[in-house]
């Protein structure tokens, strides 16, 4: 799969750990170096302000652009040196931009904003709405909980294994990039059959 742009989602803020800024710039120099163009919030401020950094600083005519709700602009302090910043009016137009103009998706660390972004990115993929590739950047372990909460919603029956799979997860930025490129997406349906419909098909 060609990987022209990439949304990344991840936190405004720093984290605790400077491994997680020091990732989240190492993504966007890795996206310049390929000429991948970075969609993101917009945002100067902590990961999102280090990923557009990255990009950036990496080469001055890497491809960085921000998408922002006019609420958020002065909040989440809107960088002033991407290559384009577009503003919309909601949450929601947010996410549709961001997907409407990348190729895959990328999740860093972050809090709720982010995770509400990455699911409903995934949701879209299960229900056939987009065949983008949609990973986790898994840096010191962040999301290790989350990935064994997606084991159990397969466990017990709430999720298909090959929805499961949809969900790259690398804690390496080029073993995540390379995963993204090779991903087909499943062909399967979205619906979980009971054992009793199961049955009934086959009779």
């Amino acid at each position: 799969m060609q990987l022209q742009n990439i949304t990344v989602f991840c936190g405004s803020s720093s984290g605790q750990d400077n491994i997680y800024m020091e990732q989240a710039y190492a993504l966007g120099t890795e996206l310049a170096k390929r000429g991948i163009g970075l969609i993101y919030g917009g945002a100067k401020v902590g990961l999102m302000g280090a990923v557009a950094n990255g990009v950036l600083e990496y080469h001055p005519k890497g491809k960085a652009v921000g998408v922002i709700p006019g609420f958020l602009k002065s909040v989440e302090i809107a960088h002033e040196h991407l290559t384009t910043l577009i503003v919309v009016d909601t949450m929601h137009q947010r996410k549709a931009k961001m997907d409407a103009l990348s190729d895959g998706i990328i999740a860093l660390p972050g809090g709720f904003g982010t995770m509400e972004e990455l699911f409903e990115m995934l949701t879209w993929g299960q229900l056939g709405l987009h065949k983008k590739p949609v990973g986790i950047l898994n840096t010191a372990g962040f999301y290790d909980e989350l990935i064994a909460l997606c084991q159990k919603m397969v466990d017990k029956g709430f999720l298909k294994k090959q929805n499961q799979d949809m969900l790259l997860v690398d804690t390496s930025i080029n073993g995540l990039l390379d995963k993204m490129q090779r991903y087909e997406a499943p062909i399967v349906g979205k619906w979980i059959q009971s054992e009793e419909d199961s049955l009934k098909d086959k009779m």
